[in-house]
């Protein structure tokens, strides 16, 4: 059931009634070309609307009374709105509100979102929040409930803990679609009881288990993990990988975030075979605001997968059919078809992916880039604004690295080597200098200091490590956005400034800071859980800019650095994360000592 809008069993009489001539539609449209995502064909269809539903489609002249709204789409090709099957709307740092307003013009109708980064902050009452706020929308938002808070069970601490019991309840609530990402694979593969009462409460609800197996080239352990009910995984960042997905049943997600560009490797599962593509999905993941406002949202997945050589109707199928297959909701979403809602794009260029009207329940709710639609005014509660509880502020002192008492003048440790654009990152040992008995930032070998500090008001534990990658020559960078415990997490070349620039996040409610010399540089405050503004997307991409900005001041040329600063802290991604508990080989799930003796 798509919550917010009438159920098909309430207005089956009504479609009917239009698509026997009975009664006249609503709304016809004329003369575009109909995207066929059943067959894969173009065909020459009008389209009859009645209330928020398609009554019937081919020839409706029958259909047309004195009333009926005639919409001329000649030029157009008409296609199904496209359904973005995972997505963490808070990575766009702004509200499910803001992020309609933002992603409706570029063709997005519906999104299946996973709110896990706020349940890991504000728990079951953080998911509710998001919900709600996605009940009164033209965007169709529907959510999965996050399966692992924390990501990692002994190996971090977050703001909540979820078990089986509040997966059981949440899939009693309106709006919640199925379980998000199992990221803990290691306990599926283990038989963990609490991860498999999760899957039971959510099968016993009927609703799908999505995934996240993310161990490149495994095939038997991705094998076992579907075993467990587990029906689709976003993880794909190797041909091979997505291959492995589709052979085995799985609904292969192939992702193009700000950070994350895996649809050049993983769209060739499709174009260099002969596979069936009608289980594969486009999914963007995580979209930064002013990549929205710069290059789209769903469009621009679709262009990159057609850019690779995939075929345009296919494609298309990945972002609608296929997609609300995936979910359980074909009845309703995912095609120009009798009794589905009037969820149509306009589209000029079809290889070219020019959205240039969306029409969400039978109303054109976007023209050229610009909502017509209007959007209700939301305010989240005071709590949600004061999430970051650091146990005491923070010194120089607490990212000290002991060195061990050898006599060298270097230290070797282990070190985290970010790769560009990938989720992935490498395991390395390194020499480092070490200065009156402490391991040192090295900026001619580009290894800066990284820490986790529990914000939540727990222990305030703090993890240390070291990364490489990022190219600072001073100064600090901090963020409560760390997935996906959304501790504060800290960069810096110096303990100084990296104390500075925590203590600023905990004044100012969390967001993201770049300070250089005892001073701040660009701040972006997101009082929401740390997470998220309450401001536009434009607002927001201008602030985001500033600390852009600042992180090339100290020297960082990437093209989305906090975006892959914050996976820094997720201990369910290869090879090497830092914890407020410590460095996590994520290979053997085990604590390593960061120095070595």
């Amino acid at each position: 059931m798509v919550l917010g809008r009438n159920p098909l069993m309430e207005v089956t009489r009504d479609l009917v009634a239009t698509a026997t001539g009975k009664t006249p539609a609503d709304k016809v449209i004329q003369n575009g070309k109909v995207v066929n995502v059943f067959t894969g064909e173009i065909l020459n269809w009008d389209v009859a609307i009645k209330g928020d539903r398609i009554a019937t489609v081919g020839d409706v002249s029958h259909t047309i009374g004195p009333d009926t709204e005639v919409i001329d789409a000649e030029g157009y090709y008409l296609c199904p709105g496209f359904m973005d099957g995972h997505v963490h709307v808070e990575s766009s740092m702004v509200t499910v509100t803001q992020f309609a307003r933002a992603v409706l013009p570029c063709g997005t109708t519906t999104i299946f979102m996973d709110p896990h980064e706020i349940a890991n902050v504000l728990g079951m009452d953080g998911v509710k929040l998001m919900v709600e706020e996605g009940l009164d929308l033209p965007l169709k938002v529907f959510a999965t409930m996050p399966s692992c808070v924390p990501a990692a069970p002994g190996f971090e601490d977050a703001g909540a803990v979820f078990g089986p019991e509040e997966i059981a309840e949440a899939m009693t609530w309106p709006g919640i679609c199925g379980l998000g990402e199992m990221m803990n694979f290691p306990g599926v593969l283990a038989g963990d009881e609490s991860v498999y009462g999760e899957l039971k409460a959510t099968m016993q609800a009927g609703k799908p288990i999505t995934g996240h197996y993310s161990m490149p080239g495994d095939f038997q352990g991705l094998a076992a993990y579907g075993a467990a009910g587990i029906i689709s995984c976003h993880e794909s960042v190797l041909t091979q990988d997505a291959l492995n997905r589709l052979r085995l049943g799985f609904y292969a997600k192939m992702r193009e975030g700000s950070a994350w560009h895996d649809v050049k490797a993983t769209v060739k599962s499709l174009t260099e075979t002969s596979v069936d593509s009608r289980r594969a999905i486009l999914v963007s993941d995580d979209c930064h605001p002013d990549t929205l406002l710069s290059s789209g949202h769903l469009n621009h997945v679709v262009q990159r997968a057609v850019n690779e050589g995939l075929d345009p109707i296919r494609a298309i199928q990945a972002v609608t059919i296929n997609t609300a297959e995936c979910f359980g909701v074909a009845q309703d979403l995912g095609a120009i078809a009798p009794g589905r809602f009037a969820d149509i794009l306009f589209l000029s260029d079809l290889a070219g992916v020019e959205v240039e009207k969306v029409m969400t329940d039978g109303q054109i709710t976007a023209d050229a880039g610009k909502m017509l639609a209007d959007l209700p005014e939301v305010t989240y509660p005071t709590n949600v604004s004061s999430s970051v509880h650091l146990k005491e502020p923070l010194k120089a002192d607490h990212f000290r690295i002991v060195a061990p008492t050898t006599g060298t003048g270097t230290a070797r440790a282990r070190v985290m080597e970010i790769l560009e654009a990938s989720v992935l990152n490498r395991h390395k040992t390194e020499e480092l200098p070490v200065k009156d008995g402490g391991v040192e930032a090295d900026s001619t070998h580009d290894i800066a200091k990284a820490a986790v500090v529990e914000r939540h008001g727990g222990n305030g534990s703090i993890g240390l490590g070291l990364v490489q990658g990022f190219g600072l020559n001073g100064g600090a960078v901090a963020s409560t956005i760390a997935h996906d415990s959304h501790n504060l997490l800290i960069v810096g070349m110096n303990d100084a400034d990296m104390a500075l620039a925590g203590n600023a996040l905990a004044e100012s409610g969390g967001g993201m800071v770049v300070v250089r010399d005892g001073k701040v540089l660009a701040l972006l405050p997101l009082p929401i859980a740390g997470l998220m503004s309450d401001k536009s997307v434009e607002e927001v991409a201008d602030r985001v800019k500033g600390v852009h900005d600042a992180w090339q001041e100290l020297g960082c040329r990437l093209v989305s650095p906090f975006m892959t600063m914050s996976l820094l802290s997720l201990p369910v991604l290869p090879e090497l994360r830092l914890t407020n508990r410590g460095l996590v080989n994520t290979l053997s799930f085990s604590f390593v000592d960061l120095v070595q003796s």
